[in-house]
C-alpha cells in the first residue's frame, strides 16, 4: 500500500509537469501553440466564407507566405482563401487536416514545398503535435511508435523556447512566435519575415517528388473530387540553383504531378528563381513585390486552365 501511495505520487508529479508543459506548448505561448491558433483562425475564415465557388490555396508556409489571397481574389472575382500552414505538419497531416473545409464547387490549390513532396512517409517534426494540438490525435495515420513520442515531448518545453518566450514577456509584455502575427481577411501573413543572419545561397533539389506523395497526392485527389471540388497543383517559387540535377527533378516532379492533376508553373524557367531580391526570410517566403507578382502569375495560370467560372 505504502509503495502504490509512492507510486502514485510521482506519478501525478509527473502527470502535472506534463501538464504543465503541454499548456505552454500547445495551448498559451510555444510555437505549436501559435501554428494551432493559426490553423482555427483559418478554419474559422473558411466556415463564414460560403459562396458556389471559392479557391482554397493549401501547403505548407511556403504557400502561407507566397502566395497572396487577397489579391487573388481582386483578380479573379472569386473568394480565395489561403489555408496553407507548416511545411513539417507533413502532407499526411495537413491535406485531412483541411478536409472538411472543403466544398462542393471549391477549386483547391495545393503548391507542396519540396521538402513535403521529397517525404517518404508524408511526416514532419510537427505530425504527431500537431494532430494533438488541434484534438485530433493520430491525425492523417501518425505511426504508434512516434505518436507516443510525440505526446510525450509535446509536455517539455524546450531551453530555448522558454528563454525565448522569457525575453517576449520581459521586453514585449507577452509571448510570441514564429506565426503569432494576425492574418488578413483572406487568412494571408500581415508580416512577412526578413533575413537578417545568414546570407542567401542557391538551394538544390537533389530527388524528385516520392512515390508516397504521389500516392497520397492521388488519393487527395479523390477525396476533393468526392466533396464536388477541383484539385489543381502548383510548383513552388524557389531560390535555387539551376544546376542540371536541380532543374531535372523539378522537371521530373512536374511530370509525375501533371498525371494526377493539371500543375501550375512556369514551363521555362520551371519556378526556379535566382534573384533573391524577391524573397524574404527563406528559400520559399517571398517578400511583398514577390507575393504580388506570383500571385498575378497564379491567376493567370489558373485563368488558362478554363475551371474559373464566375
Amino acid at each position: 500500500m505504502h509503495k502504490f501511495l509512492r507510486f502514485s505520487s510521482w506519478f501525478a508529479i509527473a502527470a502535472l509537469a506534463w501538464g504543465v508543459g503541454y499548456l505552454y506548448n500547445a495551448r498559451y505561448g510555444g510555437e505549436l501553440s501559435w501554428l494551432r491558433i493559426m490553423y482555427e483562425q483559418k478554419m474559422a475564415l473558411a466556415s463564414e466564407v460560403q459562396a458556389p465557388k471559392r479557391v482554397l490555396i493549401l501547403g505548407g508556409s511556403g504557400a502561407h507566405y507566397t502566395v497572396d489571397a487577397g489579391l487573388m481574389q481582386q483578380q479573379l472575382g472569386i473568394p480565395t482563401i489561403n489555408m496553407a500552414t507548416d511545411g513539417p505538419v507533413g502532407l499526411d497531416v495537413i491535406l485531412p487536416s483541411v478536409s472538411s473545409a472543403i466544398k462542393k464547387g471549391d477549386i483547391v490549390v495545393l503548391i507542396p514545398e519540396y521538402l513535403i513532396l521529397q517525404a517518404k512517409d508524408g511526416f514532419g517534426d510537427r505530425s504527431g503535435q500537431f494532430g494533438v494540438a488541434i484534438g485530433k490525435p493520430g491525425l492523417g495515420g501518425v505511426p504508434a511508435k512516434q505518436l507516443a513520442q510525440d505526446i510525450m515531448l509535446l509536455g517539455v518545453p524546450t531551453l530555448k523556447a522558454v528563454t525565448k518566450s522569457s525575453v517576449d514577456l520581459v521586453e514585449k509584455g507577452r509571448f510570441t512566435g514564429y506565426y503569432s502575427d494576425p492574418i488578413t481577411a483572406n487568412g494571408d501573413p500581415t508580416v512577412l519575415k526578413k533575413r537578417l543572419k545568414s546570407a542567401w545561397w542557391q538551394l538544390k533539389i537533389k530527388d524528385p517528388v516520392s512515390p508516397h506523395a504521389l500516392r497520397r497526392i492521388r488519393q487527395f485527389k479523390k477525396e476533393v473530387e468526392a466533396k464536388g471540388a477541383t484539385l489543381v497543383l502548383g510548383l513552388s517559387w524557389i531560390y535555387a540553383s539551376t544546376d542540371s540535377q536541380t532543374l531535372g527533378n523539378i522537371s521530373k516532379t512536374a511530370e509525375k504531378l501533371s498525371e494526377i492533376a493539371p500543375v501550375l508553373y512556369d514551363k521555362q524557367t520551371l519556378n526556379v528563381k535566382t534573384d533573391s531580391s524577391l524573397f524574404a526570410d527563406t528559400h520559399y517566403h517571398l517578400n511583398s513585390s514577390g507575393r504580388r507578382t506570383r500571385t498575378t502569375e497564379l491567376v493567370e495560370q489558373l485563368k488558362a486552365l478554363n475551371i474559373i467560372r464566375n
